[in-house]
């Protein structure tokens, strides 16, 4: 009688155990690196709002307003909205919130606002 060759279940059961492990060690690595990479772009979009701030005060010799912040940031995912400066981040919608003082405490509220501090990104 001959032997047929192939795997038995309990085989098979096997690597299927071994590969169920190997993926739960890997997904929370795997997440834990996307909500990294969002906090980094984040905070790139924050800073380069900010820069934009210091090259708009540096060219025009005064506080921009939100219009003029958001052409000094430039890119196709920037839009100056009535409270900040509003960046795409991986197609979600974030705003640099921007105040009209430079304390930080009197948000802006109409595009024509001039912007005397930037904040955080929401």
């Amino acid at each position: 009688m001959k032997k047929e060759a192939g795997f038995t279940l309990i085989e098979l059961v096997a690597v299927l155990v071994i590969l169920a492990l190997l993926g739960a060690m890997a997904v929370p690595r795997f997440v834990d690196v996307t909500g990294q990479a969002l906090t980094a772009a984040k905070n790139g979009s924050l800073a380069g709002v900010r820069a934009g701030h210091a090259m708009a005060i540096a060219d025009l010799r005064t506080l921009p307003t939100v219009s003029q912040l958001a052409t000094y940031v430039g890119g196709p995912n920037i839009t100056p909205l009535a409270t900040g400066i509003q960046v795409k981040i991986n197609k979600q919608n974030y705003t640099v919130l921007t105040y009209t003082d430079t304390t930080c405490t009197t948000p802006t509220a109409a595009l024509t606002d001039l912007v005397g501090c930037i904040g955080t990104i929401q």
